[in-house]
């Protein structure tokens, strides 16, 4: 079996010269980690960009925010260009636009957080990897653990989102590969 990271350095490039890999499922599941992993095992073979929903989304604005990635990110890195965002932070408790990150093109981009790998950035992907991970509850409770018990019901109401998300989405149903840890080489 090729590892994962050797498979995608495979893959045709479909953002551009961009090979874009998106990791995606609902909160709780591993995603992030998995992501960090791949980026780092990458990073040692080719120029890797990490970037998350995290940077984007918030409580209230849970995919809307898409605008702001597709025409600082990906309309950019079709073309070539550099691109560059302005990042959601959290510093007084709400969401907030932060600083400017500028990024250039890398030769693979992993996106990964909850509505990373939607239907309208199918034509960009060359790969849609699906994080399940375990159940809801026990999401729930890695999600609080990360980001502190103050954050329950909005994780609760998150879920309760994602759960229709990816229902229409169907997100799982087109992913390339289910992933999870055991899936990566060491």
């Amino acid at each position: 079996m090729t590892p994962l990271r050797d498979r995608i350095l495979t893959l045709e490039p479909r953002l551009g010269a961009v090979t874009m890999v998106a990791v995606d499922g609902p909160s709780g599941a591993g995603k992030s980690t998995i992501a960090r992993v791949l980026a780092d095992q990458l990073g040692e073979r080719v120029r890797t960009l990490l970037l998350s929903t995290d940077d984007f989304a918030t409580w209230d604005d849970p995919v809307a925010w898409w605008p702001r990635f597709a025409d600082g990110v990906l309309i950019p890195f079709s073309e070539g260009r550099d691109g560059g965002y302005r990042r959601v932070v959290w510093s007084r408790g709400e969401p907030e636009l932060g600083e400017f990150v500028a990024v250039a093109p890398p030769r693979v981009l992993i996106f990964e957080g909850v509505s990373a790998g939607r239907t309208s950035i199918s034509r960009f992907l060359s790969l849609l990897c699906w994080v399940g991970g375990p159940d809801e509850r026990e999401r729930l409770e890695r999600a609080v653990a990360r980001d502190g018990e103050g954050s329950r019901e909005h994780l609760r109401e998150w879920q309760n989102f994602e759960r229709g998300w990816f229902a229409v989405d169907k997100t799982a149903k087109r992913a390339d590969s289910p992933i999870g840890l055991v899936d990566l080489p060491n």
